[in-house]
């Protein structure tokens, strides 16, 4: 059995943003002890834009890491909103483009420290609604799926949650299992790259 035991939890920061607790845990030998752990009072989303063979990615800096990269669009839920309207949401703000969604897969980013639940979703059919968020991203370009395994090993997806979605969705197309809103057929959707 690997199973720890939670006996309680008590908190030792709060904001609207997250909480940090620390659990009272008993791992399977009996020893028992304190361990930190982050929540979240809001799940996350994110969305693998894609149209035709192509998928919209933002080029964005993080302070926290000091690191630039390309990231899909994603973002946290608002109270009482639910995971799809946020998808869609976040989509439009970052982007400038509102899509139809379709489940991806869901994951947990750090299950060792955290409980939060992230939601990746497929988006499609992909209308331009207006400009990208400026605070969101330096560009937003529409790049071939074929180039993403190159710009993973080249390091420019530091995001986690941007390389589980990528790699889910690419693993399912190379598979052949189809994913939910596959590519567009030829034809359709925007045929102009931005941000160039």
């Amino acid at each position: 059995m690997t199973q720890w035991t939670v006996h309680g939890t008590r908190r030792i920061y709060e904001s609207a943003w997250l909480s940090v607790d620390l659990d009272d845990v008993e791992i399977p030998d009996g020893e028992r002890f304190e361990h930190h752990v982050v929540r979240l009072p809001h799940p996350s989303t994110g969305v693998v834009v894609v149209d035709q063979d192509r998928v919209l990615l933002m080029w964005r800096h993080r302070f926290t890491t000091g690191a630039w990269g390309w990231e899909i669009p994603a973002g946290r839920c608002e109270a009482n909103e639910t995971v799809e309207a946020a998808a869609i949401r976040e989509t439009e703000e970052e982007t400038g483009y509102k899509v139809s969604i379709e489940p991806l897969v869901t994951i947990n980013p750090l299950t060792g420290i955290s409980s939060h639940t992230t939601h990746i979703f497929v988006g499609a059919d992909p209308v331009r609604t207006g400009e990208p968020d400026p605070a969101e991203a330096a560009k937003v370009e529409w790049v071939p799926l074929d180039d993403i395994p190159g710009i993973i090993r080249k390091g420019l997806i530091p995001c986690g949650i941007t390389l589980a979605a990528l790699t889910t969705y690419l693993t399912l197309r190379t598979a052949g299992n189809e994913p939910p809103s596959g590519p567009r057929r030829a034809g359709s959707g925007p045929a102009t790259t931005t941000g160039r």
